[in-house]
Parts: structure tokens; C-alpha cells; sequence
């Protein structure tokens, strides 16, 4: 029986991967850094960090350092997303079904703690989530399952009855490594790839959700 609803944020609540596609080709591009708009694209999901740490590795750069680095794009999406403020669609509509269901709702993204709270106080949806966790510390992030683990351990609830939100097949495997239900809806350049077979509901727009999609 599904209890608990866990969302993930960047492309699925907040339309945000724009923006860090945006900000890693303006600031990997001024450190000369050879990368184009479908690398951004392919690492969707994966934490900044892990990308950031790959390009130092494989081409590296002179200068700031990958904390450095990071921050730098951290601060750009930030920027980005408090001024545009640009909620998906469907987001009130999917938020509203769970609470009818009586489901708990958690949050469990990516994304650094600090971009979280501004992206969720910019859409004034702090109201709607009991938690919120950042795989930003972890030792891995998405597709590793440990943030939607500890999101489920902190509502008290087993991760077999909640059912988890995503946008990213990264995000998607870590969802189903942890063994949950889930709802996913693709980036709509990538909405016709095969690997989307894994979930157990596809949407195009959380506005198709419904609540039977909600229970097994």
C-alpha cells in the first residue's frame, strides 16, 4: 500500500535543467573546458559535483578550484531560478492528488541543500513537503538509492510503500533501486528513448496524473 510520495525537484517541480545547462556552458566554456549542450543533457540527474570532478579529471582547468567550480554554477542556477521562478506544470495538481490520498510527501533531490530551499521558497511550495533531502553530502548520488532512502527512513515509512517522482533516468534508477513505485516524466527531447520501460507510469505532464496512478 503506497503511504508516502517522494518528488524529485529539477525538471520535474522547477524547470531548472535550462538553467544548469546554461550555467555549465558559460562557466566550463570560461575555464576552456570543451563541452557542449547534449553533455549537459546526458548528465542530467547526476549531482554537480560528480560533473564537475569528471571535466577536472578528463580535460582540467587552471585556476579555481572543483569546490570553486561548482559554487560558480551553483550561484548562476540560483540566480536563474529566483528570478524566473519557473514552476512545471501540473506540480499543484500532483501535490493536491497526494494529500488527498492522504500520502506523506518528502523531497529528494540532487541538488544542494541551499538551491533547494531557494527554489521551493521562490515557488512558495515549502508548505507542501514534511522533508527534504540533498544528496549533495552523500558519499553517492543519484542513481545510487541513498537519498530516497533516507527520505523514506524519515518519514517512518518502508521505501515499498512509497511512490517516487522523477524526471531523469538517473533519478528513475535510484527511485526503483530503492525499490519504490514510480512516476516519471522525461525531458520531452528524451521522452521516445526505450530506457522509460523501467517505470511503472510515464507521463508527459504531471497535470495527467491521476489518483488510481497513485495505488498498485
Amino acid at each position: 500500500m503506497i503511504k508516502a510520495a517522494i518528488f524529485d525537484m529539477d525538471g520535474l517541480l522547477v524547470n531548472s535543467e535550462p538553467f544548469w545547462q546554461d550555467a555549465q556552458l558559460a562557466v566550463f566554456g570560461d575555464l576552456g573546458i570543451n563541452i557542449t549542450r547534449q553533455d549537459t543533457i546526458n548528465t542530467t540527474g547526476i549531482r554537480i559535483d560528480q560533473i564537475v570532478k569528471h571535466y577536472s579529471e578528463t580535460q582540467g582547468w587552471q585556476g579555481p578550484s572543483c569546490d570553486d567550480v561548482c559554487d560558480m554554477i551553483l550561484d548562476k542556477v540560483i540566480e536563474l531560478v529566483a528570478i524566473h521562478k519557473p514552476i512545471m506544470p501540473g506540480v499543484i495538481h500532483a501535490l493536491t492528488l497526494c494529500k488527498e490520498a492522504n500520502l506523506r510527501i518528502a523531497l529528494a533531490s540532487s541538488s544542494p541543500l541551499r538551491l533547494i530551499e531557494t527554489t521551493l521558497k521562490a515557488l512558495e511550495l515549502e508548505a507542501w513537503f514534511e522533508h527534504c533531502h540533498s544528496a549533495e553530502h552523500l558519499k553517492y548520488g543519484k542513481p545510487h538509492p541513498e537519498v530516497y532512502l533516507n527520505a523514506a527512513e524519515s518519514l517512518g515509512i518502508s521505501p515499498e510503500n512509497c511512490i517516487a517522482f522523477e524526471d531523469s533516468f538517473a533519478g528513475l534508477l535510484a527511485a526503483k533501486s530503492a525499490q519504490m513505485r514510480t512516476v516519471v516524466v522525461p525531458e520531452h527531447q528524451v521522452a521516445t528513448q526505450k530506457q522509460w520501460v523501467i517505470s511503472d507510469v510515464k507521463l508527459n505532464s504531471l497535470d495527467e496524473l491521476t489518483a488510481e496512478m497513485l495505488t498498485k
